[in-house]
């Protein structure tokens, strides 16, 4: 499970890339890439499909499109699960992590949720009737000059602004916000936590920690209305895939699990997810 790159300088060097230089990726990378994925596991032991997709890539001969959102990208990461608790989450953890490894190999990508052909893109990866198909992301090479839609995407998204750790993380209960000297040795885990990515950067977890054990809540937001998935679930995942890189970087030792009652009082607007328990 320990990653293969750098946590810190790679989750700071990761960003959303939307054009990219007109080639595929090279025989080499794509090795690599595909590689990486038959080897991809999480901690909640879900099996994900990943898919490494050509932009010609729909049987019908259609081709893979983003609607103008991303320009130049040749080749697509696709991630579906089989419906059921924790599949989202196991989601967001695994293709983060695959995307975080492109990251240290010098390669751009772009989380995307809903703006993309997802009845092509659904044909190209096979999806199955029970499989829930949330996210795909371009995968390639960075174009060094930007569009003026890049730069405006990301102030609309506020991509560079992150809520601080008094708005994200808690000691004990939610009334006590958390601070990185009590934090301890999970402050440089969390810190990596907040700088994640999610849909529209909402942020829409929340931590608190108890001694040892972190419990990761999240906002509850209403199921998108055509996919019937909770999106912000797998942004919990990707944000539990930087949190626990980190803690291996670091060798903290514990494991997630999910309590029947965690013990803390939580607001209306907060669900709660899981658990690290981590060893006393």
């Amino acid at each position: 499970m320990v990653a293969e790159f750098p946590v810190e300088k790679t989750v700071r060097a990761r960003r959303s890339v939307r054009t990219y230089e007109e080639r595929p990726l090279s025989k080499e990378d794509k090795e690599k890439i595909t590689s990486y994925i038959a080897a991809l596991s999480n901690p909640f032991s879900i099996k994900v499909s990943i898919g490494l997709l050509e932009k010609k890539s729909a049987a019908n001969g259609e081709k893979l499109g983003t609607y103008g959102v991303i320009k130049g990208a040749g080749d697509y990461l696709g991630a579906a699960v089989t419906e059921g608790e924790l599949s989202l989450e196991a989601l967001g953890y695994s293709l983060e992590k695959l995307i975080l490894y492109a990251a240290a190999l010098g390669l751009g990508t772009c989380w995307l949720g809903g703006t993309f052909n997802r009845s092509g893109f659904s044909e190209a990866m096979g999806i199955k009737e029970n499989e829930l198909f949330p996210a795909i992301s371009p995968i390639g090479y960075p174009l060094d000059k930007k569009r003026i839609t890049d730069t405006l995407s990301r102030w609309i998204a506020k991509a560079d602004k992150r809520k601080g750790w008094k708005e994200l993380f808690y000691q004990d209960d939610f009334s006590h916000p958390l601070t990185e000297t009590e934090a301890g040795d999970y402050a440089f885990p969390l810190e990596m936590l907040r700088l994640a990515p999610s849909a529209v950067n909402k942020q829409p977890w929340r931590v608190v920690k108890e001694k040892n054990n972190l419990h990761f809540y999240k906002t509850k937001a209403a199921e998108d209305t055509k996919t019937k998935i909770d999106i912000q679930r797998v942004d919990v995942g990707i944000a539990t895939c930087h949190f626990h890189l980190a803690a291996l970087e670091k060798k903290l030792p514990g494991e997630f699990k999910k309590l029947t009652k965690p013990g803390v009082q939580s607001p209306e607007q907060l669900q709660y997810v899981y658990s690290w328990i981590g060893e006393k």
